[in-house]
């Protein structure tokens, strides 16, 4: 293994109980309670990209500049994650195609968002 062995994502949020609440009971992600229920979610497997822009936003949690992100799920039929979100009451967008994939976003009980797209290019994390 390499000298990283994982990652650790922070997503900040204006309402983070209904956030964990529609990550623990919507999403089904299994997760541990780092106390007085923190709860930190066990994520698929992932990748990263390097995208060209501003690459720093102001000091945030680290108390240093730190690099700007957006945050995509990844699936292998976003129609049918779509509806199944739909049935359990999760707003999306229109489906948008781009010529690297397929795109919409993911509505949290806060109102933040997360983006979800299906890719039409090699997925990395299916690496071994």
């Amino acid at each position: 293994m390499g000298m990283v062995q994982g990652s650790h994502i922070l997503l900040f949020s204006t309402d983070t109980n209904a956030d964990r609440d529609f990550f623990r009971d919507v999403l089904k992600f299994k997760n541990v309670d780092a106390g007085g229920g923190w709860l930190i979610f066990k994520l698929p497997p992932s990748e990263i990209a390097l995208h060209p822009g501003s690459a720093t936003k102001k000091k945030g949690h680290l108390g240093e500049k730190t690099m700007n992100c957006e945050f995509y799920f990844i699936c292998n039929n976003l129609a049918k994650v779509m509806k199944k979100l739909k049935s359990k009451k999760v707003k999306c967008p229109p489906a948008i195609k781009e010529g690297w994939g397929i795109r919409t976003t993911v509505q949290l009980p806060s109102g933040g968002r997360i983006g979800l797209y299906q890719p039409m290019h090699e997925s990395a994390y299916k690496l071994k």
